[in-house]
């Protein structure tokens, strides 16, 4: 391994803190390039993807669920990770993430780009994707998702929503951004 390979901080043991079915917590013991040693806690979670649903008359497709940790309603593009399946392909996870929560089947996803979750203590990253040629159907939700919502607003009524923080989600934020940026919305 060349210099350029290796990483700046080196792990010296791991061991696992906390685990269940969504997710595993871990608290590595570390060295820096200075020698001093300390510890470094990682989530490590199924990657996600995410995926703003745009109609025919423009409007994208958001869902609002209760969020247990914040303790609110919130809303937010559909998304989702399949722990039964870690490794599956991101685009099926759109496909089967945007049925299961808004009823939607997508005719063409554009893939606009990967983003961290957090990338300062978790693995978790997530495909961004712009779904279109909507064909509307039943939605197909998990147990946990009961109380989820659906429904479609103007681009600028989205736009009005994320500055009020109305939607304060980062990941439905950053996406948003991220398709403004590439000019698919």
């Amino acid at each position: 391994m060349s210099d350029e390979e290796r990483p700046i901080i080196e792990t010296l043991s791991t061991r696992e803190v906390y685990k269940n079915k969504w997710m595993r917590v871990r608290e590595d013991r570390i060295r820096r390039p200075d020698g001093s040693e300390s510890i470094y806690g990682v989530v490590e979670k199924p990657d996600f993807a995410v995926i703003a649903a745009r109609d025919d008359a423009g409007r994208l497709y958001l869902v609002q669920q209760y969020r247990y940790a914040v303790g609110e309603r919130r809303w937010e593009f559909s998304q989702g990770a399949w722990e039964h399946a870690p490794d599956a392909d991101p685009l099926d996870l759109a496909r089967g993430e945007l049925k299961e929560e808004t009823g939607l089947t997508a005719g063409t996803l554009v893939h606009a780009g990967r983003l961290f979750q957090a990338y300062g203590y978790a693995t978790q990253a997530g495909d961004v994707y712009l779904a279109t040629d909507l064909t509307e159907g039943a939605p197909e939700r998990e147990v946990d998702e009961q109380d989820m919502i659906s429904a479609a607003f103007p681009l600028a009524e989205v736009e009005r929503m994320i500055a009020d923080g109305e939607i304060a989600d980062c990941i439905t934020v950053a996406a948003f951004g991220l398709l403004r940026l590439k000019g698919l919305l």
